[in-house]
């Protein structure tokens, strides 16, 4: 199987960040930007760095952008490259489309030009900083989508030297636990069994639904 490849659109620093991360996991990446100083910045991390404009369809097209599985538009503020942008894309027929957009206006028009995915990375992130403060023991915190997040989480107080089936959570609190691992740079452990028995300072990756994340007894 082919590894999964993306194009990134705009290389500030979000484009950059998301291009220079996906290349790092050993995904292909065409990373793109009219700035020769943006598109030299990640030149030696990404597959192929190009100066290119990203609302010529025809420049998308010669650099191979119709070819990729997904396309990030990370333009963000300048709303007419974004749309441009995006109609491009869907007339490359590029399978998966994800734009940044400002606000919440951007965020409708830029879902209504073909946008598959628009997030707001100040808002998410405030979200997400928000709830790592008023729950200590949040590593770390994604939301999947509207209905659901991956979270990494100190095993509480509560859990510990309990077995996960003693604990039942995902009855209880319909969470899954996906993997434990010892420390903060200990490998993952996938797929825990029933009878683990959770410890002082495992640190737990488990999904959970949004509308159960009060109940999860992590506060």
């Amino acid at each position: 199987m082919s590894r999964k490849s993306y194009a990134v659109l705009g290389l500030g620093v979000f484009g950059s960040t998301i291009a220079t991360t996906l290349a790092s996991f050993d995904y292909d990446v065409i990373a793109v930007d009219l700035d020769n100083s943006c598109v030299e910045r990640v030149l030696d991390d990404v597959t192929s760095a190009v100066v290119a404009d990203i609302t010529d369809i025809d420049q998308l097209k010669a650099i191979g952008i119709g070819d990729v599985d997904c396309a990030i538009v990370a333009t963000g503020t300048h709303l007419e490259d974004s749309i441009m942008a995006i109609m491009n894309l869907k007339e490359l027929n590029v399978p998966y489309i994800v734009a940044k957009a400002k606000n919440k206006k951007y965020m409708q028009i830029l879902e209504r030009v073909g946008a598959d995915r628009v997030i707001r990375p100040e808002k998410e992130m405030g979200v997400r900083v928000a709830k790592q403060l008023v729950s200590p023991n949040i590593v770390d915190l994604i939301d999947i989508d509207n209905k659901y997040s991956v979270i990494e989480i100190l095993a509480p107080n509560n859990w510990v030297n309990n077995t996960l089936a003693k604990l039942n959570l995902r009855n209880r609190f319909g969470v899954n636990v996906l993997g434990v691992r010892k420390s903060a740079t200990a490998p993952l452990s996938i797929s825990p069994s029933a009878d683990y028995l959770i410890e002082a300072d495992d640190r737990l990756l488990v999904i959970a639904s949004k509308e159960k994340f009060d109940t999860l007894g992590i506060n």
